[in-house]
């Protein structure tokens, strides 16, 4: 058993682990090990009840009525936006509201990219990106004839930095990075990168899906310029995250939508745009995501993500060790700095084939591509499977989940 951190000493996992109903359930007869939380989060009752107080008892559209009920669905909905930035060590007047990590980048590409971008830039972006870091930037390149650039990795799944500030020549306009990758675990060192990349005036992206639900943050002391985050991976309900961009960034861009709440006035000769962020959050929102998504914000912070960050840690270092002593096993990405992700093979066995096996015994993995396709093609393979741990996990579920590896081990031969 690994030994328990300062950090996480006098906290009560079990009781922070009963906050989560679904955790609760059986699959197949067995209890539930949820182990593909990089996927998706569990939510905690904090903000399950926070969503439903909202439908049952104020729900109402933002910014669009004086009557009470619209009065208390925009404060909550606004109070979401600081108790975010706040998370984020950020200004609420820097943050975008939107459903997530696809979009904002998508935002970033079309917004500030698409208008400035021309024949003979490029575009630098890691082998570790999500396809969401990447395929947003083809579609761009196309229209502006600018070029793609790949950072490449190490076996270990570490960037080669020294490649990577090569790579950053006088052409390159943008770098999209993940601060985390979703397959590997690493944790890039973007402080260091952001710092390099503004002293060559090149804009940095960072895909920061990974990072808010697992590591404290403080968005503008790393140096980029953009950073999204995606709400459903931090406990928050799905179709909500967040777009953080300098203020400079916010003032220049253009609208990437039009319709409703993001404008001043509308005449048939032309429209004056609201003010940033609002001129990027066209139409109805997502409210009761958001504000759910604040509530998991509060839920986070009560439990403090140094002692999360610690917590899944200590879990990593355990399952770690559990996996390494299963013969024929071969484990992606072993950076010395790693999030609570494990990406992994068994000879002989296909990605999927393991998943479903280990499902009958109770224990949710993901198997696939995770998105990453440049990443599997890096490795050779098709495929990999996925175990991801968040706080709410347990030492004795990484046990459960060791025991039914060896034996889907077995039934494979």
């Amino acid at each position: 058993m690994i030994a328990q951190s300062a950090d996480t000493a006098g906290i009560d996992w079990s009781a922070v682990r009963a906050d989560f109903p679904l955790l609760t359930r059986e699959v197949h007869g067995k209890p539930l090990v949820y182990l593909d939380s990089a996927n998706t989060g569990q939510k905690p009752a904090k903000v399950i009840d926070t969503v439903d107080d909202f439908f049952r008892h104020h729900n109402a559209n933002v910014s669009r009525a004086v009557h009470a009920l619209g009065t208390e669905a925009t404060e909550a909905y606004e109070a979401s936006r600081t108790k975010l930035a706040g998370f984020l060590g950020a200004h609420r007047d820097e943050l975008v509201l939107c459903s997530g990590t696809t979009f904002a980048i998508n935002l970033v590409a079309y917004s500030w990219a698409l208008p400035r971008l021309k024949v003979g830039d490029a575009i630098l972006l890691s082998r570790m990106e999500h396809h969401a870091n990447i395929v947003p930037w083809q579609l761009v390149a196309e229209r502006t004839g600018a070029t793609i650039r790949v950072a490449e990795i190490r076996e270990d799944g570490t960037l080669d930095l020294d490649a990577l500030y090569a790579a950053m020549t006088p052409d390159v306009k943008i770098l999209g990075l993940t601060h985390v990758s979703n397959v590997l675990g690493t944790v890039n060192p973007v402080r260091a990168i952001c710092r390099e990349a503004r002293r060559r005036g090149i804009v940095t992206v960072i895909d920061g899906s990974q990072a808010a639900p697992h590591r404290t943050l403080d968005i503008p002391s790393l140096g980029c310029d953009f950073y999204a985050i995606t709400g459903h991976k931090m406990c928050g309900p799905t179709g909500t995250g967040a777009l953080w961009a300098r203020r400079e960034h916010i003032a220049a861009m253009p609208p990437f939508l039009g319709g409703g709440e993001m404008i001043k006035e509308v005449r048939f000769e032309g429209t004056t745009f609201n003010d940033g962020p609002h001129r990027f959050e066209a139409g109805t929102p997502n409210i009761a995501g958001h504000i759910g998504l604040g509530a998991a914000v509060d839920y986070l912070s009560t439990i403090g993500m140094p002692a999360i960050e610690a917590r899944e840690a200590e879990l990593l270092a355990h399952a770690s060790e559990e996996l390494q002593r299963i013969e024929g096993l071969r484990i992606l990405g072993n950076a010395p700095e790693k999030a609570a992700v494990i990406s992994f093979l068994v000879d002989g066995a296909h990605a999927h084939d393991l998943a479903t096996l280990l499902d009958l015994e109770g224990v949710a993995v993901r198997s696939g591509h995770h998105c990453a396709h440049p990443l599997m093609r890096f490795y050779g393979v098709a495929a990999t499977c996925r175990a991801s741990f968040a706080f709410y996990n347990t030492h004795e579920e990484i046990e459960r989940f060791a025991a039914a590896l060896v034996k889907v081990r077995r039934l494979l031969g």
